[in-house]
C-alpha cells in the first residue's frame, strides 16, 4: 500500500530481458534505501515491483509479462527518470490518499498548459480508469495521486500540478503525446465492481 506521495526520482541505471519479462536496475540517492531489504515493494512510476537484489546506489526490481503489458515499463530505457516511492509503514502519518501500486491502465496526455502559479495536464483515460473517475476524486498519474481538476470530455480528466510536485517528481517531462500509468480511486473501483455484480446477480 502507498499514498502517491513521491519520496525521490530515481533514474533506470541498466534494462535486462528475462524470459517474457525485464529486469529494471534503478539508480536513487542512497538515503531513500535506508533500512530496505529484499523483497520489500516499492512502486516505480506507480507500478509496485518486488526489490530482489540491491547494488551500490541501486536497487533492482523485475516487471513480468503481464505487468508490461499493462503499465508503460515495456519503454522504459536507460537514463529515463522514474518516480519512486517505498511501501507505506503501519503507524506512519499517512499524507495522501491509499493507494495500491495496482495500474489499471495507459493514459495518453492530450496537453500541458503552463499558467500562473500552476500546470494543468490532460489525460485520455481508458475505460478502467474513466469509469471510476469523478470530479474532486483521486487519480494517480505515474505514482503521483492527485485530485481531478475537471472532466473536459468523456473519457479525459484535468489534473493541476503546484509548483513543488512539478519540481520534485518526473511529471515536468509530459509532453501531449507521452503515455503515463494510471491507477483510479480505489473506493470507485470497489463500488463499480460491487454495482457491476449486483447487476449481473439481479
Amino acid at each position: 500500500m502507498f499514498t502517491g506521495i513521491i519520496t525521490a526520482v530515481g533514474q533506470i541505471r541498466a534494462v535486462e530481458p528475462f524470459a517474457n519479462g525485464r529486469r529494471l536496475q534503478v539508480e536513487v540517492e542512497p538515503a531513500f534505501l535506508d533500512g530496505a531489504s529484499t523483497g520489500e515493494s516499492i512502486a516505480v512510476d506507480g507500478a509496485c515491483l518486488t526489490v530482489v537484489s540491491f547494488t551500490t546506489g541501486a536497487f533492482t526490481v523485475e516487471a513480468i509479462g503481464t505487468t508490461l503489458a499493462r503499465t508503460t515499463l515495456a519503454d522504459f530505457e536507460r537514463g529515463r527518470a522514474v518516480n519512486l516511492e517505498r511501501a507505506l509503514a503501519l503507524g506512519h502519518r499517512r499524507g495522501g490518499p491509499l493507494v495500491q501500486g495496482h495500474v489499471d491502465g495507459v493514459g495518453r496526455v492530450e496537453a500541458v498548459t503552463e499558467h500562473d502559479e500552476h500546470v494543468v495536464i490532460d489525460v485520455a483515460l481508458p475505460d478502467d480508469v474513466a469509469e471510476v473517475t469523478v470530479l474532486h476524486g483521486s487519480i494517480t498519474v505515474d505514482g503521483v495521486s492527485l485530485t481531478v481538476h475537471a472532466l473536459p470530455a468523456p473519457g479525459r480528466a484535468q489534473v493541476a500540478i503546484i509548483p513543488y510536485t512539478w519540481e520534485h517528481t518526473n511529471l515536468s517531462r509530459l509532453r501531449a503525446g507521452s503515455f503515463v500509468n494510471l491507477e483510479g480511486d480505489m473506493l470507485g473501483r470497489f463500488v463499480v465492481e460491487y454495482l457491476k455484480r449486483r447487476a449481473t446477480a439481479g
